[in-house]
């Protein structure tokens, strides 16, 4: 059995793209590569913010503590710079009666730690319940 053969007419002229293709094709990848950066920036601000938020409040926690031992903890308002993993990390302490059980004699205590990440600030707070000095 045999068949034939069909030749189309201008089969040559049709197999490339069309202007109006290319350009439509154009257009669609200036509006989706800007997208997928901007994605991709956020997302890599999220993972550094939640990574240092991880090492503030490691610094903040251990602060509290020393203070706590030393016996710093109620005695005044401190302050100073941390340097974990190649970064400064700030903190200071704040100290402010507690107000919602006026029986109580005790005060909040507060490690405010600040940061950066890629040129924006951050902060992390930690707070614990201290008996007030009666002195």
């Amino acid at each position: 059995m045999k068949f034939k053969q069909f030749h189309r007419r201008g089969a040559k002229s049709r197999a490339g793209f069309t202007l109006a293709e290319v350009l439509a094709a154009m257009v669609f990848m200036a509006i989706v590569i800007p997208v997928a950066v901007e994605g991709l920036r956020i997302a890599s601000l999220a993972g550094e913010v939640a990574q240092r938020k991880m090492v503030a409040a490691r610094i903040g926690n251990e602060i509290l503590n020393e203070l706590k031992v030393t016996g710093k903890l109620n005695s005044a308002s401190e302050r100073g710079v941390v340097r974990a993993q190649g970064l400064d990390y700030s903190w200071s302490l704040q100290i402010a009666p507690w107000t919602e059980d006026a029986l109580s004699q005790m005060n909040v205590d507060t490690v405010k730690v600040n940061f950066s990440a890629q040129g924006r600030p951050y902060e992390v707070d930690l707070s614990t319940l201290t008996p007030q000095n009666t002195l």
